[in-house]
């Protein structure tokens, strides 16, 4: 217990001086509708993309972590200047996790759209940060592409973020940038929700604590 009590005091010491109005996270993804209601309501493009979508989903309509990771590796193989190992089921497991609104274990139309657009999002940050060309992005310029995506890090921060999505060298590959964003841009927006007087700061009992650390 003191050595669980003292790991999370060094790891909250490291972001306390954090401020988290400066971070801006996406608008959070929108709630699940009949489906009937959506695509009465949906425009020429929003269709377009519900007929990729019914390809890439099959009968079900969802996308499972399994196949979220096959089409994420079949899309990033096609670039030649994005570096990557691959996106590996842990991480899309994770990152399903972070866009489940309903709590399927899959993500819907409208789920799945929302996270499509925010890798386009910042895969496009990405390359305009891999200055070299390298195909990865170096920790030199790594804090600009994520003050650049709405996340100013601070230096223990950053140092924490190096440690678990970096290689050995400090570079980021592509699959570790874009699961780190959507899992920081995740846990930002369900604080900014929990920060209800905006003061900054929350409390959390065990329940709730387990409940935003151990889905995500």
């Amino acid at each position: 217990m003191f050595l669980a009590k003292k790991l999370i005091g060094g790891i909250l010491d490291v972001v306390s001086n954090i401020d988290p109005s400066q971070f801006v996270p996406s608008d959070p993804p929108p709630a699940r509708r009949p489906l009937a209601y959506a695509e009465a309501h949906e425009n020429d493009e929003e269709k377009r993309f519900r007929q990729v979508f019914q390809r890439l989903a099959g009968d079900d309509m969802e996308v499972s972590p399994c196949e979220l990771r096959d089409i994420l590796n079949k899309i990033v193989g096609k670039y030649g200047d994005l570096k990557t190992d691959g996106f590996s089921i842990e991480s899309c497991r994770s990152m399903v996790a972070v866009m489940d609104s309903d709590s399927t274990g899959k993500l819907g139309f409208h789920e799945f759209k929302y996270l499509w657009n925010n890798i386009k999002k910042w895969q496009n940050i990405y390359k305009s940060h891999d200055a070299d060309s390298s195909g990865v992005i170096c920790s030199r310029e790594l804090p600009h592409a994520f003050k650049a995506a709405g996340f100013p890090l601070n230096d223990q921060l950053f140092q924490l973020i190096i440690r678990r999505y970096s290689d050995e060298h400090g570079d980021m590959d592509f699959d570790n940038y874009i699961g780190c964003l959507v899992r920081l841009d995740a846990m930002c927006r369900a604080f900014q929700t929990l920060d209800k007087d905006k003061s900054g700061s929350i409390n959390l009992d065990i329940k709730e604590w387990l409940q935003l650390t151990m889905y995500s």
